[in-house]
């Protein structure tokens, strides 16, 4: 009797997020397809019934992350990205550059986990994780500030000026996050932290 529907998109959620933990831990080169199995419960051979190779299920465990265990983590942090304000944005900021975040390397970001992986993937991959940037960025643009912008610009410039802005946000809540990872257990690593955090912030509210 042929699985279900259900069943199936069950087992490649759970291979999926097996996946992505293990990527997170390791790095995409030093995951196999056995690991990922065994993680998930499963044997090898039903791999090949979900993924059509191990880069296919590295973009799928990237593009997971935003309403999977990346949703879980906004709302530990009271982050609702259907309501956009600059509230809004400061949780973002405070719970993405946050000493918990920092810590929880198989629950982090991939934008922070996986950078030098996305660079060498293949396009779907880069695809996977140019979607997170952008729900991020977009997330910033709704909410920055009006101090934020000059003042007198026509809605078309402030509209160019708050894409700017929640665009170098990103860069410097991901970069930040990066370099932090990068040296574990470090002071330096906790100075960069807080310092992202705090000129993101002020960036947000202008």
């Amino acid at each position: 009797m042929p699985y279900s529907a259900k069943h199936k998109e069950s087992t490649r959620a759970r291979i999926v997020e097996a996946a992505r933990v293990l990527f997170n831990r390791h790095g995409f080169q030093d995951v196999t397809i056995d690991m990922v199995m065994a993680s998930a419960g499963l044997t090898r051979g039903g791999f090949y019934n979900h993924f059509k190779s191990k880069e296919a299920l590295h973009g799928a465990a990237v593009s997971s992350f935003l309403m999977g265990r990346g949703a879980d983590w906004r709302a530990e942090f009271d982050v609702d990205p259907a309501n956009p304000g600059p509230e809004m944005t400061q949780r973002m900021i405070r719970g993405y550059l946050s000493a918990e975040h920092l810590g929880d390397l198989e629950g982090q970001c991939p934008m922070i986990a996986l950078p030098s992986d996305i660079a060498r993937a293949n396009p779907e991959v880069k695809a996977s994780y140019q979607q997170l940037l952008q729900a991020m960025v977009g997330l910033f643009e709704g909410g920055i500030e009006e101090p934020a912008l000059a003042d007198g610009m026509a809605d078309g410039m402030a509209d160019g000026a708050a894409r700017e802005t929640a665009l170098a946000m990103a860069a410097l809540c991901i970069g930040g996050m990066v370099i932090a990872r990068s040296l574990p257990d470090s002071e330096l690593a906790q100075e960069v932290r807080l310092a992202a955090l705090v000129v993101a912030q002020k960036m947000a509210a202008g």
